[in-house]
Formats: structure tokens, sequence, C-alpha cells
């Protein structure tokens, strides 16, 4: 974890190095300015000396404006690190998710992931500040105080070993009863984040259902486990307080104490009493900030482990040592394909899927919910990988190919239709960065989107808002689609991405993809009998195995499932799924 961690310091190297620098000798100048006062209460003010008190005086001085100074430099060097490398991590974890495959991405939830690039990376920067500031300072002013402690008189000192030995049991303790707490806390941070994200996004259907009070008592659940967590973690570390107070007062009297008697005998002078109070204080603050820093350690650990997590996951897909970098043309074929989400779970999706596309067809899809037409579609563009046989796109397995190339060229319309904050041309530029405003229209035109987009007071250039809350789902479909057009792909799956369009729209759609793209390989998923009947051949999936693949005629006369789906749909007008297949379960 550390290593994985430290990896991300990069060009903050220096500033973390220079940072204890200046903050060690910070340290030295304020552990020479009590032994200047010994001094000048020995030499100068008990001595009657007025010439001693102006010249050690001055030294105080002068050490006093040294520790400002090297203070301030370590302050604005530490602030750089930190951030710097909180910067680093952030990058370096949405990066790491970019690369993520489907598979790598289901194993995290959205809120975990957002809780690791905000909470848990704001722990581990304020760590890293104080393990560069205070768990320097700390060490290196105890070691210095108790240096000087036992220049001045070995005998005392004792006291601070005793001191040290109580604290050191103290807060070993709580660190072994806080560490599992912590990592508890930040679980629930992400069901808390969960329960917001999911709100939020889904406030429309909140508020239609007038739900408003039962999400409410859903996040206070939620805020109400984590708050009983950090109470319980609060607690143990507020053992940290009573006990460094027990020790500061206990050295205190002892010092005084005894440091009374040892200066009636003549074994210890005014001054350097004087200047033992300051290095106890000294040597006890520092025990205190290194309580704090066992402390924020404990919390960041955890932390630090979430956010390791991600940046050692392995992506599933990769690409080969030497990819495939052109797809010859739309050709599609699978070729006994087995597949899961879970590798190895022995519940499969799809069975020895086994078929056989040309470039230029239209193909549809059609079946029950969670018969895998969504998850067979996916292979294509190699969302996921298959379990056992090949997909392949243009004669060569996907597998082989650069992964940027085959998404290239194998447009996916998914069935949550996502468009993001910004102008209807930067949502469409997704699919082509450089195209011209006349590229995007004729993209629309296609996708029957220009209908409603001249309708708007600012076209192409009317804001989106976030995830397109402020257009209708058909509107959106037709969008997403006309972005996918624009990248000029071999392979286009429509993924169910006309279910909120009319009938005469979607006609409409098809139609122009016959028409303006005859040779790009269509692959339309549908619920819609009427959406896939004109289609060179329509795949009839049942239960993630192939129940027919032919032309509407022959699989209405044959296949005993497309025909109650059909009849269903012209003739009783209902839902579909529940005749076709009732009792039967899938993933879709």
């Amino acid at each position: 974890m550390i290593k994985t961690l430290l990896a991300q310091v990069k060009e903050y190297k220096r500033a973390s190095i220079l940072t204890p620098l200046f903050t060690g000798l910070e340290v030295v100048t304020e552990v020479l300015i009590p032994f200047v006062t010994a001094s000048i209460i020995d030499k100068g003010i008990e001595a009657g000396n007025i010439s001693q008190v102006y010249q050690y005086g001055g030294m105080m001085l002068i050490l006093a404006f040294l520790s400002l100074i090297f203070g301030i430099l370590a302050g604005r060097y530490a602030a750089k690190a930190s951030s710097g490398f909180a910067c680093n991590l952030r990058d370096s974890l949405y990066a790491k998710v970019q690369t993520f495959s489907f598979s790598n991405i289901d194993k995290y939830s959205t809120a975990g992931l957002v809780t690791r690039m905000t909470t848990d990376v704001t722990n581990v920067q304020n760590a890293y500040q104080m393990i560069l500031r205070i768990a320097v300072r700390a060490p290196l002013m105890l070691i210095c105080s108790m240096a000087m402690c036992f220049f001045i008189s070995a005998k005392l000192s004792v006291i601070f070993l005793i001191a040290i030995l109580i604290l050191a049991v103290a807060l070993i303790f709580v660190m072994l009863k806080t560490t599992k707490v912590f990592s508890e806390v930040f679980r629930k941070y992400d069901d808390l984040n969960a329960s917001v994200q999911e709100n939020v996004s889904a406030i429309r259907v909140v508020k239609a259902f007038v739900r408003e009070d039962h999400e409410n008592n859903k996040f206070q659940k939620a805020a109400e486990k984590l708050y009983s967590l950090f109470v319980k973690a609060e607690g143990n570390l507020a053992l940290n307080n009573p006990v460094m107070m027990f020790v500061v007062y206990g050295c205190i009297l002892a010092i005084s104490w005894f440091g009374a008697q040892f200066i009636v005998v003549g074994d210890l002078t005014t001054g350097n009493l004087t200047s033992l109070f300051s290095y106890v204080m000294s040597v006890l603050m520092s025990l205190m900030m290194l309580s704090m820093i066992f402390v924020m350690i404990t919390m960041s650990a955890a932390s630090g482990r979430r956010i390791a997590e991600v940046l050692n996951e392995v992506p599933d897909m990769a690409d080969p040592e030497t990819p495939e970098s052109q797809v010859a043309d739309g050709s599609i074929d699978f070729n006994h394909v087995d597949f899961s989400y879970k590798h190895g779970s022995g519940e499969k999706t799809l069975h020895d899927i086994e078929l056989h596309i040309r470039s230029g067809e239209t193909i549809g899809i059609i079946g029950g919910t969670g018969c895998g037409k969504s998850s067979m579609v996916s292979l294509i563009s190699r969302l996921y990988d298959v379990d056992e046989g090949s997909v392949c796109v243009g004669g060569k397995d996907v597998r082989n190919y650069d992964l940027e190339e085959l998404r290239n060229q194998v447009a996916v319309v998914l069935q949550k239709n996502v468009l993001f904050s910004g102008t209807i041309l930067d949502n469409l530029r997704w699919g082509k960065e450089d195209a011209t405003v006349e590229e995007c229209a004729e993209a629309c035109r296609l996708a029957c989107a220009d209908e409603f987009i001249e309708q708007f007071p600012d076209k192409y250039n009317t804001w989106i808002e976030q995830g397109g809350s402020n257009v209708s789902g058909g509107q959106k479909q037709r969008l997403c689609i006309a972005r996918a057009l624009l990248k000029k792909p071999k392979v286009l799956i429509l993924d169910d991405s006309t279910s909120a369009v009319d009938t005469a729209t979607d006609a409409k759609i098809r139609e122009a993809f016959t028409k303006k793209i005859p040779g790009t390989t269509k692959l339309i998923v549908a619920q819609r009998i009427s959406s896939v009947q004109d289609a060179d051949r329509i795949l009839v999936l049942d239960n993630g195995e192939i129940s027919g693949f032919d032309i509407h005629e022959n699989l209405l006369r044959e296949n005993d499932i497309y025909r109650e789906i059909y009849n269903a749909q012209t003739q009783g007008g209902g839902d579909f799924d529940q005749p076709v297949l009732e009792g039967k379960e899938g993933v879709q």
C-alpha cells in the first residue's frame, strides 16, 4: 500500500524533502532558545551582568527569527507537497478507472469510487502533510529536548523516560482499538454517498411517487450508522487526552519537587530548572503531537488501503502485444460462445452461441427480459470478454484488436442513454471530436433528431443539463444515436435505443439507416416486433440460448416464442415478456 501511494508523489519529491529539512532546522533553533534563556538567568540576571543579558538576549532574538523563517518555509513546502500528492492521487485514480472493463467497474460501486477520490484522498493528504512536518518535528523535538535535559540533569531526566513509557502503552492500546472501527467508517461513507447519489439522480421518480419520507428515513439510517461508528472511534481516541494530561501534570509536579531539592543542595541552578520546565513542555507536547500522528495515521490507513485497492486493480482487458489496428469490415461471428458476469461461477448468461452475420446486414434481436440480448451485443465491442469460444469482427477475434480502434468501429448506443452537461454540439462531438456543424446536422437527420433541435431557440448550441434532464427520453435516445453515427462505424449496435421513440419515428430512423448507411452492419435490440420485423434476419434469444435466427415470415411460422411475442403485441397489446418467459429468469 505505502509503495503504491508514494509512487504518486512524482514531481513533488523536492518539496517533500525540503519540508522535513526546514522542519529540522526549525526544531534545532527552538531547542537552543531555552538553553540561552538559562544563560541569561544564571550569567546575566543573577550575576548582575547586564552586558551578558544583552548578549544572550540578542542570540535569542536571532534564534527566534530563524525559527520563524524555517517554520514558514516548512509550512509552505508541506502544503505544496501534500496538495500535489493529493492531486496526483485523484488523477491516477480517475485515469485508472478509465482503464477498467465493465467487470472491473462492477466490483466497485459508483459511490465507493467517489468516496475514494474525495474523502479518502483528503484523509491521506492530511496524513501526508502531518507526516512531513509533525512526524519529523515531534520525534526530533523529543530527542533534542531529551538530550538537553540529560545534559542539564541526568537524574531528573529519568522522569521523562517513565512518562514516555506510560504514553507509549496508552497509544498502542488506542490504535489497536480504533483501526478496525475506522475501516468500517469508510465503508459506511460509501453507503451514505450511494443514498445521496441515488436520491438526487432519481429525484423526479421520488417526487412522482411521493416517497420523500421513505428516502429521508433511508438516508437518516445511513447517517446514524456513520454517527454511531464515529462516536465509538472518537470515544476510543478520547482516552489520549486524559492520559496525556496525567503525564504532563505528573512530570511538572515531579520536576518541581525534585528540582527544588537539587537547587537547595547546589546540584542545579535556577536557570537550569527554568530551562528544564521549557524542555519538559517541549517533550510532552512532542508526545501529544505523536499521539495526534498515530490517530491520523490510524484514520488514513483505512483510506490508503481503499485507494491502493483501486490503483492496484488489474484491468481484465488489455491490448495484445501486437494489436490489430484495422477492422476490415462489419462481419460478426460468434463461435460457440459461453459467457457469465462472474467468471467461474457456473451461472452462465449465454450458452453456446453460434452465430454468423455478414457485413452490411441488418439484424434484429428480440427476446424477453433477461434472455441475454444486452449481454450478447456487449461482447462485440469487447465491453466484456467471453468465458469460452470467441467473438470475431471483420474476421478477427476482438481480443486481438487495439481496443480503441475496435470501439471506434463498433459503435454502441446502450440501454442507459447518457448525455453530459454542455451544448448539443459538445455531446455530438463525443462521436467525433473535430466534427463540423454540417456533419453533426447530417447525423442528426439520420437519427431524426433534427426535428426537435431546429425548434430550440439556440438550435445546436442549446445547453444540455447534466444527464440530459432537460430533454425527453426520446430526444435523448435520438441524440445518442446521432452521436454514434458520427463515428461512421462498420458496426452499429442499438441496444433497445428507440424504446422511448414513437413507432413512426422509429420507422423513419430504420429507413434512413437502410438508405444512407447500407454498408454498416446494424444490430437492433428491441422489445417491439415492429422495430425488427423488416430486418434482414431476426435473432430470437431465450434464456441465453438461440431459439431462432431467420426472416420474419419464417420465424412467425416456425418459432413458438417469436409467434407468441408477435401475437401478444399485435392482438393483446400487452407485455409479451410474461406469457413467453413465465418462470424463466436471466440477466440481461
